[in-house]
C-alpha cells in the first residue's frame, strides 16, 4: 500500500476536524504565547494530523467495503480499500498510532480519559461488535468522538478535566450535526447495501431538520459564553441547512464539499476569539 493511498485514506481535507478541537482545548488550558514553545504541544499536533485520522478513517474503510463499493463518492472524492489491503492497513494504523498514544499518556496520565474515549468511539463507530455506523441515531451520537481531541489537548496541560459541560455539549451537538449531514449523500448506497443509518431512517428532509436542531442548540449553548459566537454558529449553519432543504442528493453532496472550508473558517474565528478575549 503506497504512502499516497494512505494519505488519501486519512482524508487530509478533514484533518482540521481533529486538529481544530485539539488546538482549542490546548489554549483553554495553557497560555497561547507559551504553548508553541512546548514540545508536548507539537507531539499532539502531529498526532492529530495524519496518524489519528488514519485511525478513524482507515478503520471506517476497512469495515465499510460492502457499502463503499456501491458509492461513487469513494472513487471520485475519497478512495476504496479492498479486502486484500485490510491487514496492511491495520499494521500501518497500529504503527503510526501506538507511539503517540503511549507518549501522550506518559506525559500526563490525566489524558487517559480523553484517549480512551477517542479510541473507543473512533474504532467502534465502524468496527464490530458495536458498529454504531449501522445503528440509527447511535451513529450520530458516536460522532462526539471529535470533541475528544479537545479534551486530550486540555488535559495534556492541565491537572484536571474541569471543562464546562455546556461547552462540551455544544461541541458535541455541532459534531453530531456535521456527521448527520454527511450521511445524506450516502442514503442511496447505504440502502442498497442494507446499512441502516440515521439518514436512511429519517430521509433527507427530516435529517436536515435534525441537523438544524443540533446546530441551533449548539449555538444557544455557545451563546452562554459568547453571544456573538453563538449567534454566528446558529445563523451560518442554519443558512447551509436552508440551502440544502429543497435540493437533491447530488446538490447536497456539492454543498457538503464546502463544509471543510466552512468549518475551518469557523474554527479559526473560535480559536482567535479565545486567544484574544477569553484568556
Amino acid at each position: 500500500m503506497s504512502i499516497a493511498k494512505l494519505l488519501r485514506i486519512s482524508r487530509p481535507r478533514f484533518w482540521i476536524y481533529l486538529l481544530g478541537p485539539y488546538l482549542i482545548g490546548s489554549i483553554l488550558a495553557f497560555e497561547p504565547t507559551q504553548l508553541i514553545l512546548q514540545w508536548q504541544f507539537w507531539l499532539g499536533f502531529v498526532y492529530f494530523t495524519f496518524p489519528a485520522n488514519l485511525l478513524i478513517y482507515g478503520v471506517n474503510d476497512i469495515f465499510d467495503y460492502e457499502t463503499d463499493k456501491l458509492n461513487p463518492k469513494k472513487v471520485k472524492y475519497e478512495t476504496l480499500v479492498t479486502p486484500k489491503e485490510r491487514i496492511r492497513l491495520w499494521l500501518f494504523i497500529l504503527a503510526t498510532n501506538t507511539p503517540f498514544i503511549l507518549a501522550l499518556y506518559l506525559i500526563n496520565p490525566v489524558t487517559s480519559m480523553g484517549i480512551l474515549g477517542f479510541l473507543f468511539l473512533g474504532i467502534q463507530y465502524s468496527a464490530l461488535p458495536i458498529r454504531a455506523k449501522s445503528r440509527p441515531f447511535l451513529d450520530s451520537l458516536f460522532n462526539i468522538l471529535y470533541i475528544f481531541p479537545g479534551i486530550i489537548g486540555y488535559s495534556l496541560f492541565s491537572l484536571s478535566l474541569n471543562l464546562d459541560y455546556r461547552l462540551l455539549i455544544s461541541a458535541g451537538l455541532w459534531t453530531m450535526a456535521m456527521h448527520t449531514y454527511s450521511a445524506i449523500p450516502d442514503i442511496k448506497a447505504d440502502r442498497a447495501s442494507h446499512t441502516p443509518t440515521i439518514a436512511t431512517v429519517l430521509g433527507a428532509k427530516l435529517t436536515l431538520v435534525y441537523c438544524f436542531i443540533c446546530y441551533t442548540l449548539a449555538g444557544i449553548l455557545l451563546a452562554q459564553f459568547s453571544t456573538e459566537l453563538g449567534i454566528m454558529i446558529a445563523i451560518v449553519y442554519g443558512f447551509m441547512i436552508g440551502l440544502s432543504y429543497n435540493q437533491n442528493s447530488a446538490r447536497i453532496f456539492r454543498l457538503y464539499t464546502y463544509f471543510p472550508l466552512l468549518n475551518a473558517l469557523i474554527g479559526f474565528i473560535l480559536f482567535w476569539s479565545i486567544v484574544i478575549w477569553y484568556r
